[in-house]
């Protein structure tokens, strides 16, 4: 698990249960599985986290009670790159530049929202994160100062066993070279269901489906999970999720990867990324 001060992060077909039992094959019964995992963890988890974690409120100080503060007084977002409240705190997003890597900016609400597991993001006045953190993908630019195209970029949020925060957050970075690699060769096989890839994306399975929008303002990618993915919305805590650039038949669109977290590995979408950026040096 990577740990950093402020890291971990239309209609839709339904994946059938036999489908869902089949590529789960060799990773044991998946309810009992589930079941027997939350025991598990909540036993184990608090004694991890009291000693590998750091203050796991620290996004949420930092956005509540300084950026959010400094918008509202005319002072300006900082120490935030930008902050959004438009709509309002209810439905207000802010961008911090992260500590870990050289461009990496995280998207957060500037309510109090736990993570992936909250029952808020999948409401109608849901803060529209995804399409805030797409956006920020010029801040990312502008760091490494050049212009990306939007394969390269991708957004991540970890599952509640594999972050260090509790305010949600979306990490928005550039991909990894492979993945890229891999994405741009496997798109065509994509079309508005979840299906498990037929190979892995950094030693893991996940799921993927397409998603036809250029800026992930008309599409909730929380709810397309949790509504797809049998099993998903009674356990989105589990669940990792990111949200990478594509293109499909000359129009813009997302490629969705989800993963569920196991003990061996997973539920951080975020190792997708790279933070040091290695494709802003290898993409003409």
């Amino acid at each position: 698990m990577k740990i950093g001060f402020w890291r971990s992060g239309e209609a839709d077909l339904r994946m059938s249960g036999a489908a869902w039992r089949e590529t789960m094959a060799g990773r044991g019964a998946r309810r009992m599985a589930g079941v027997a995992l939350a025991l598990i963890l909540s036993i184990w988890l608090p004694t991890f986290n009291a000693s590998a974690r750091a203050d796991p409120m620290a996004l949420w100080n930092i956005v509540h009670g300084k950026c959010v503060p400094h918008m509202e007084a005319g002072l300006g977002p900082k120490p935030c790159e930008q902050v959004d409240l438009d709509g309002g705190v209810a439905q207000g997003v802010a961008i911090l530049k992260d500590l870990v890597g050289v461009a990496q900016m995280l998207a957060i609400p500037t309510r109090r929202i736990t993570g992936i597991e909250d029952p808020q993001m999948l409401a109608p006045d849901a803060p529209p994160v995804f399409a805030v953190a797409w956006g920020a993908k010029t801040l990312v630019e502008a760091r490494l100062g050049r212009a990306l195209p939007r394969e390269a970029v991708g957004l991540a949020i970890n599952s509640k066993w594999a972050r260090s925060q509790d305010q949600l957050h979306v990490h928005v970075d550039c991909m990894a070279v492979p993945v890229v690699k891999a994405l741009t060769e496997y798109a065509s096989a994509l079309d508005g269901q979840w299906r498990a890839m037929t190979v892995p994306l950094q030693g893991r399975v996940y799921f993927a489906r397409r998603v036809d929008s250029k800026d992930l303002a008309d599409v909730a990618p929380l709810k397309l999970l949790a509504d797809g993915v049998e099993g998903a919305r009674e356990h989105m805590g589990a669940y990792s999720l990111a949200a990478v650039g594509a293109t499909f038949d000359g129009k813009p669109g997302f490629i969705l990867l989800a993963d569920q977290f196991s003990l061996e590995a997973g539920g951080h979408a975020e190792d997708l990324e790279d933070h040091d950026c290695a494709i802003a040096h290898s993409t003409p």
